[in-house]
Order: C-alpha cells, then structure tokens, then sequence
C-alpha cells in the first residue's frame, strides 16, 4: 500500500501542497476555516505526518535516545517510566534501545540512535568503556542513570551507592550479624561502589576479618550461583548482602530450595528496592533507590543540555559543539533502607 502523502491531502481538499505543509506545523498563518478543510481531509485519508522529516527542517527531531543495559531488570524500567514521565510533558519522543548487558550491543544501539538523528541520549547502567561514552558525548548530549563518570560533557544521575552499602551492613550489625558476605554485581554499573561500601562498613565496624566478596552480577543466576557457593563451604554466614534485588531473589529461592528459611536461618538484604523486591511474599529487605525520581532527574539535566546548545546556535553543528558545550551536571540521590521480613535479629548459636 502506497503511504499517503501531503500532495494527496492538497489534492482531496482542493488546496496547495505548501498550505497543508502549514496546518501540518500547527503555523498560525492559517485560518481556522482552512485548517479544518486540510485536517479533515487528511483524517478521510488516513494520512500521517512524517515527524522525522519536519523536525529534521527544524533541525531538531525532539526524540531521545534511551539505552537500558538489561530489560529483565525491574530498575530499568522504573527508571524509563521517570524518564517516559517528563518526556510526555515536553512533547518528546523516545526510541528504546536494549543493551543486552553487552557493551558490543549498546554500542551498536547508540550507533543507531545517532543514525535516527536524535537530540540526545540518556544511557541507563551502561557498560561501555567511559571513552567511548565520551565520544559520543561529544556529537549529542549524553545523561548517564546509575554509572558514576568523572567527566565534564556527560551529565550524570546517580545514588550514593556507597553509602548504601554501609546502611546495608549497619543494618544487620545491629540486629547482631558479624559474619555477612557480600554478592557483588561483577561488571555491571554501581557495582564497584557498593562493594567499596560494603568492605569499607565491615572494616570500621570492626568486622575485617569476616569480609568476603563472591563475584556475581546483577541477575537472579548470580545470586542462585552464590548460595550454591557457600554451601559447599565448611560454614555458612548468618547474612548475605547482594547487589541488587535480582540476584536477592536467586539467593531467596536457591536458600529455600536448600531447606534454609529466611530470615530464621540467614538473613538477607538485596539493592535497588524494586518493584519485586516489596511483593507480599518475597517481601526483601533492601536499600532503596528513588528510581523514578532520577529518571525525572536525568530528563531535566538532558533539557539544560539542550537548553545550552540551542542558545547557542549549534543544534546540530558538530565542529561548533565543542566550543559551546555546556558544563555536565552530576546528581547523587540519597539511598535509604526499606526493611521487610528477609532480616531479623540474629539468635546466638553455637558456630555463629
């Protein structure tokens, strides 16, 4: 079927192809009279506008890039409703793009985004190499959720990861643990603070000696992988501190697969606080992350980037960019602890 096109609306309301063109871009040249002649006969036609094509005369095509690095994990998508929020006020577009939690397919994802001329890119727990986000921070504006970047082009939007891995410690220290081992999220962004956070809360509260990392990453396998881990040890940890809710919940249903109950027998604290985690029956202790609020965050730190260029004159003039680059902005949100029933004060038992 052929796509209807602005020559055939002209020609079924008996007007000028540039006269559609102009009730098209909502002009206020037109009378009320002929944009309901135009409009009317574009909706007997069904035809619609080609956006891309009038945003591209404008040089703008007020759509968004958004890279989310795994679409199984519930943060992502808490963190795009944030961004999907702001963006339907505005009046822009997004174009999704999944990561796959392989920098190989993010890369070819802003590839494409850059193809689709967007006006910027928000990545979301993007793995690529900071370099190469950089580079593309230097044809469109780049926000990046839930990665710290030391840079000065790429805004970023985080939590104090750290920190929330020492309200995680703190947390089961007082309800009496002493031997608790953390899961960390291998590769994936955040990980490296949260498990400084950890190690650093078990040194100054005293508990050095009872560090221990199991590498992991961000999925429900690497929690299930872990806690088949520790059982083939010697002894087992009264607590278990994962990464992220996923990987807590793997551990949650390999423990009880293993006919270990939670909290009673180990306790156990997960990260994120996503939906999943607050679920009457798995009802996960974790530290929380205010996922729609930075999602807001980084749509408003995109909107002054573009604010910037556009002020400046240089929509789309890659040569002239460097030289009007706005300054990157850097958010860090405060994490705090949700507790639920997978943690309880520790009973002394011999061993423990």
């Amino acid at each position: 079927m052929r796509r209807v096109t602005m020559e055939d609306v002209a020609a079924e309301a008996g007007v000028s192809r540039a006269l559609v063109s102009l009730v098209m871009r909502e002009s206020p040249r037109v009378s009320q009279a002929s944009r309901e002649i135009v409009l009317e006969a574009a909706a007997r036609m069904g035809y619609r506008p080609n956006l891309m094509a009038r945003n591209l005369a404008s040089r703008r095509t007020m759509t968004l890039g958004l890279l989310l690095n795994d679409l199984h994990n519930q943060w992502f998508a808490e963190i795009a409703d944030g961004i999907h929020e702001e963006a339907d006020s505005h009046g822009y577009r997004i174009i999704l793009g999944n990561g796959r939690r392989s920098p190989r397919h993010e890369d070819d994802m802003l590839e494409s985004f850059l193809s689709f001329q967007v006006d910027g890119i928000i990545v979301a727990g993007c793995r690529l190499a900071p370099k190469r986000i950089e580079q593309i921070g230097a044809e469109v504006p780049v926000v990046s959720v839930g990665r710290a970047l030391k840079s000065t082009s790429v805004a970023t939007v985080n939590s104090d990861d750290r920190l929330g891995a020492h309200i995680a410690v703190a947390h089961l220290v007082e309800l009496g643990h002493r031997n608790i081992v953390h899961v960390d999220g291998g590769r994936g962004a955040g990980a490296a603070p949260r498990r400084a956070g950890y190690l650093a809360a078990m040194k100054e509260l005293g508990l050095e000696r009872y560090s221990k990392v199991i590498a992991g990453d961000f999925t429900e396998a690497a929690g299930v992988a872990a806690v088949e881990r520790l059982l083939t040890a010697k002894s087992m940890p009264t607590a278990l501190f994962t990464a992220n809710d996923l990987a807590a919940v793997g551990a949650l249903d390999r423990l009880e697969r293993a006919g270990l109950a939670v909290p009673d027998d180990m306790s156990l604290v997960g990260y994120d606080n996503t939906a999943l985690a607050g679920l009457h029956h798995v009802g996960l202790t974790t530290v929380n992350q205010p996922r729609e609020e930075m999602g807001r965050v980084a749509f408003k730190a995109m909107l002054e980037m573009l604010a910037a260029l556009h002020s400046a004159g240089t929509d789309r003039d890659v040569a002239a960019r460097p030289a009007h680059q706005p300054a990157a902005t850097h958010h860090i949100m405060s994490p705090a602890l949700i507790v639920r029933r997978t943690t309880r004060e520790l009973v002394p038992t011999r061993g423990r």
